[in-house]
């Protein structure tokens, strides 16, 4: 299953959204814990990641 996962969305374009949902996780601890506007600019990367991996997304 995972090595099909794998095969179809390609190892970078996996490790990227990993990097997302933990930024989204950082960020909801930061918000969580008081720091209220550095939460929000931290939750603020998360869709900037994901923006630039569909810019950058190979033409097929």
């Amino acid at each position: 299953m995972i090595k099909s996962l794998i095969k179809r969305f390609g190892i970078w374009n996996i490790l990227m959204i990993l990097v997302v949902l933990v930024t989204i996780v950082v960020a909801e601890y930061v918000f969580l814990t008081g720091e209220k506007l550095s939460g929000i600019f931290i939750g603020l990367w998360a869709p900037t990641i994901l923006g630039f991996m569909n810019y950058f997304k190979p033409k097929e």
